[in-house]
C-alpha cells in the first residue's frame, strides 16, 4: 500500500485516462492530464517501471471470431499442499480455453473462466483435461447467459 501514497493526483489521471484509452499518444495523454509531453512520458514510465501498468492489449470480441461460449469452471483438489497448488497453477497456463485462473478460497480452490467455440469444445475440454488431472477431486460448472458488465479496471 506504500506505492499508493507515492503516486500523485497527476498519476492518478494518467491511469484513469490510460484505462479508457491505451493508444492515445503521450501528447494527447499530457493534454488530458494537464502537463507538457517529457514530463507525462517520465510518468508513464515510471508507473511501467514499477509495474503499476502491467501491460497494454486490445480488447477483442471473442462471438466476432467464433468463440461462442463463455463458463466458469470451479475445480476442487484432492490435496491442497502447496506442491499441489502450484502444479494445478502450471497446468493452467496450458490449457488455451482458460483465458483467466484464479485460485479461491472456500468451497473449490480455483475457479477457471473458459472460452470455447461451442459447447462440445467446452465439454471434451472438462472431460479429457480437467475431470482426467490426477488431483482433481470435483468440477462444477456454470454456463454463462449473458455478459452484463464488462469494465476491466481498477477504480484510481
Amino acid at each position: 500500500m506504500a506505492l499508493r501514497a507515492e503516486l500523485d493526483a497527476i498519476d492518478l489521471k494518467i491511469l484513469r485516462e490510460l484505462q479508457q484509452d491505451g493508444r492515445m499518444t503521450n501528447v494527447e495523454l499530457a493534454a488530458r492530464v494537464g502537463i507538457s509531453a517529457p514530463p507525462c512520458l517520465r510518468r508513464v514510465r515510471k508507473l511501467e517501471e514499477a509495474g503499476v501498468i502491467k501491460g497494454y492489449r486490445a480488447m477483442l470480441n471473442a462471438s466476432s471470431l467464433g468463440y461462442e461460449l463463455v463458463a466458469f469452471c470451479m475445480v476442487g483438489l484432492k490435496h491442497q499442499a502447496d506442491g499441489n497448488l502450484k502444479a494445478f497453477s502450471a497446468m493452467t497456463v496450458d490449457w488455451p480455453l482458460v483465458r483467466q485462473a484464479w485460485m479461491v478460497s472456500g468451497e473449490t480452490d480455483f475457479l477457471l473462466e473458459c472460452v470455447a467455440e461451442n459447447l462440445a469444445a467446452f465439454q471434451d475440454f472438462v472431460i479429457e483435461e480437467l475431470i482426467a488431472t490426477d488431483n482433481v477431486d470435483a468440477v462444477r460448472t456454470m454456463l454463462t447467459i449473458r455478459q452484463i458488465k464488462n469494465i476491466g479496471l481498477v477504480q484510481v
